[in-house]
C-alpha cells in the first residue's frame, strides 16, 4: 500500500502564471495553502533555471509535467534535460492531439509516433505518462481509444495518468481504470464532478462532488500510485480558493 502525496496541478491557475513574476507570486500562494508539490502545466514562458529557483525558494517539488506533443517530438533532448534539472521523473503528455482521435487507425498512428519517444524517455531514467480526457472513451469497432492505448502500447515505457473526472465524464469507472492500469501509473489527477440545475456535469473541488473518493483513494493506494495532483480546469470561484478546498478535504480524508 503506497502513501499518496498531494500536489497542485498548475493548469488550474494558468491565468495567474503568465510571467515569471506571476509564477513566483502564485507559487508562494500555493505553498501557503499547504501544498509542497506541483505539476507544471499551462505556464507562460520562463527559463527552466528560473523556474527551479522559484520552486526551491518555496520548497515545492515538481512531481510531474504536461508537455505538448510537438515538443516531445521536436525538442525531446531539451525536455529530458529540463526534467533532470527539476528532479522530475514523470514527463506527461497533456493531451493526445485531435488528429489522432478520428479513428482507431489514427489512434494506432499516435502509438507508432509516441512509442519511440516513450522508449527514449525511459532510457534517460524518466517515465512517459499520458493524460486522458473523455474523448479517449469514444468507441470504434467495440474498443475505446483507452482500450487500444492500454492493449497496444509497451507497458515498460508508456504510462498512464488517469483523470478521475474525465473517466467518469466518458462513461467509464475511475476505480476500474485505476485498477486496470496497475503498475503503469504513478500519477493520478484528482478532480470531482457535480451536476448543476441544468443537469450539466461540471468540475468541482475534490470532496464537493459525487465521485467515490473513498474507493478512488483505496484503489490508488493499492495499485502503487505516488502522486495525486489536484486539478480543476474551470472553477466556480477563485482558483486558489478551489485548490485550498480540495487540499483541506483531502487532508480530512487522511492524505
Amino acid at each position: 500500500m503506497s502513501k499518496l502525496k498531494i500536489a497542485a496541478q498548475l493548469y488550474t491557475i494558468r491565468e495567474f502564471d503568465k510571467t515569471p513574476e506571476d509564477i513566483a507570486a502564485s507559487m508562494k500562494k500555493i505553498r501557503q495553502i499547504g501544498y509542497d508539490a506541483v505539476q507544471v502545466s499551462g505556464m507562460g514562458p520562463i527559463e527552466p533555471e528560473r523556474l527551479k529557483e522559484i520552486m526551491d525558494k518555496e520548497g515545492l517539488t515538481i512531481c510531474a509535467t504536461h508537455i505538448g506533443f510537438d515538443r516531445l517530438k521536436n525538442e525531446l533532448d531539451m525536455v529530458i534535460k529540463e526534467h533532470k534539472l527539476w528532479n522530475c521523473k514523470y514527463v506527461g503528455l497533456g493531451s493526445m492531439p485531435d488528429r489522432y482521435r478520428k479513428s482507431a487507425e489514427a489512434c494506432r498512428e499516435f502509438i507508432r509516433e509516441i512509442s519511440p519517444i516513450a522508449k527514449e524517455i525511459k532510457a534517460s531514467g524518466l517515465q512517459c505518462i499520458d493524460h486522458n480526457h473523455n474523448l479517449e472513451f469514444a468507441k470504434y469497432a467495440g474498443k475505446t481509444f483507452m482500450d487500444i492505448l492500454f492493449e497496444e502500447t509497451d507497458p515498460d515505457t508508456f504510462g498512464f495518468e488517469i483523470d478521475t473526472y474525465w473517466v467518469q465524464c466518458g462513461g467509464a469507472d475511475p476505480i476500474q481504470w485505476i485498477n486496470k492500469v496497475e503498475g503503469r501509473m504513478q500519477v493520478v489527477h484528482f478532480k470531482d464532478m457535480v451536476v448543476n440545475s441544468e443537469a450539466k456535469s461540471i468540475m468541482a473541488e475534490v470532496g464537493e462532488g459525487n465521485l467515490n473518493w473513498k474507493g478512488i483513494i483505496e484503489a490508488c493506494e493499492k495499485t502503487g500510485v505516488e502522486w495525486c495532483p489536484v486539478e480543476q480546469d474551470f472553477c466556480q470561484r477563485d482558483p486558489f480558493e478551489s485548490l485550498a478546498i480540495s487540499f483541506n478535504n483531502l487532508k480530512k480524508m487522511g492524505l
